[in-house]
């Protein structure tokens, strides 16, 4: 005996089905797989066959991606478990936030746009304010998506320089004394901010542009002394600073320039009694007006699926201690 149909959902153009499909129905399967439901396309009807309230929710899930595919927005796995995230939480509504403007465009041609709300509303509080500050684990595209603005402002002319800056802090691991010259001993802290610069405008654009001092890549130290007009600057790792550097980073802002301030306070790799700088900026900052903040979750990771398992895994580890602690 067959599965019962319990949702039918229409499609009116054969390109959005084939798009919502995907290559060999990988994203049809992803969906199945979730909500234990088959999903059978006859002419211009999906149908969803299993446990009504599974496949309702599946049949959300279509609708949510159909629109996204009726924007322009290109599917892809990340794309359908955020969706699925969001159906399942009851908060479908925000999809239609999802499909964004164009933030960029990389040296390869590819567009940058934000792939979660949580990445929406931090470019925009990068757009509309001079400093933003972000927290959030690994993979929510926290360095990337800056990198993109700055170079969207300098290719606009909004400003003449793009600084990217870290902290030279070594995870968790002492890697001794690096051979070559200062410049050989840094680069590999600052490996992160290459690669999305790199991305962005290429190598030999980027070559020309720090040549002529539009672009610089340099740790903290480096910052000390310095008022930095017309620039976007971002501050990467920013977990890994101390109260002092901080605030010091924070007083070089100069006219006519942005600063974004990103951090993960779940990797902080600083010596032990040695109070993250960016935790205390979060609280001391708060309510001045024209700083925005900015916090991600494990929905926001747009990188392999297991990142957004691993981090849960992290944090629940977390809950458990700070619970044994507590008795």
């Amino acid at each position: 005996m067959e599965t019962q149909i319990n949702r039918i959902v229409n499609i009116d153009r054969m390109e959005n089905a084939i798009a919502l499909f995907g290559s060999f129905d990988e994203n049809i399967k992803i969906i199945e797989n979730e909500y234990g439901v088959t999903i059978i396309s006859r002419g211009s009807e999906l149908r969803i066959a299993g446990d009504p309230e599974a496949c309702a929710k599946a049949g959300s899930v279509v609708e949510s991606l159909l629109a996204l595919v009726s924007r322009g927005e290109v599917l892809s796995e990340q794309n359908v478990r955020y969706c699925i995230a969001l159906v399942n939480d009851g908060t479908q509504e925000k999809i239609e936030q999802l499909a964004g403007d164009c933030i960029c465009i990389t040296s390869r041609g590819k567009p940058v746009k934000p792939k979660t709300i949580g990445q929406k509303k931090y470019c925009a509080a990068i757009s509309k304010n001079t400093i933003t500050m972000a927290v959030g684990p690994a993979g929510t595209g926290k360095t990337y998506l800056a990198v993109a603005m700055a170079v969207t402002a300098f290719r606009a002319k909004q400003v003449n320089r793009i600084i990217l800056t870290r902290p030279a802090v070594e995870a968790g691991e002492k890697l001794g004394f690096l051979p070559g010259d200062l410049q050989s001993k840094v680069d590999p802290y600052l490996r992160p901010l290459y690669d999305a610069l790199f991305d962005m405008l290429g190598a030999e654009t980027y070559n020309k542009y720090l040549e002529r001092g539009n672009i610089e890549v340099a740790p903290l130290a480096y910052m000390r002394g310095r008022t930095l007009d017309d620039s976007f600057i971002i501050l990467d790792e920013a977990q890994n600073t101390s109260g002092e550097q901080m605030k010091m980073f924070l007083t070089r802002l100069g006219f006519n320039s942005k600063m974004v301030i990103n951090g993960d306070i779940t990797q902080i790799d600083l010596p032990s009694g040695v109070r993250s700088g960016l935790k205390d900026a979060v609280k001391i900052l708060k309510n001045i007006p024209d700083i925005a903040q900015c916090t991600f979750s494990g929905k926001d990771i747009v990188r392999h699926k297991l990142v957004q398992d691993i981090v849960k895994a992290y944090e629940h580890l977390g809950a458990r201690n700070k619970i044994q602690e507590a008795r």
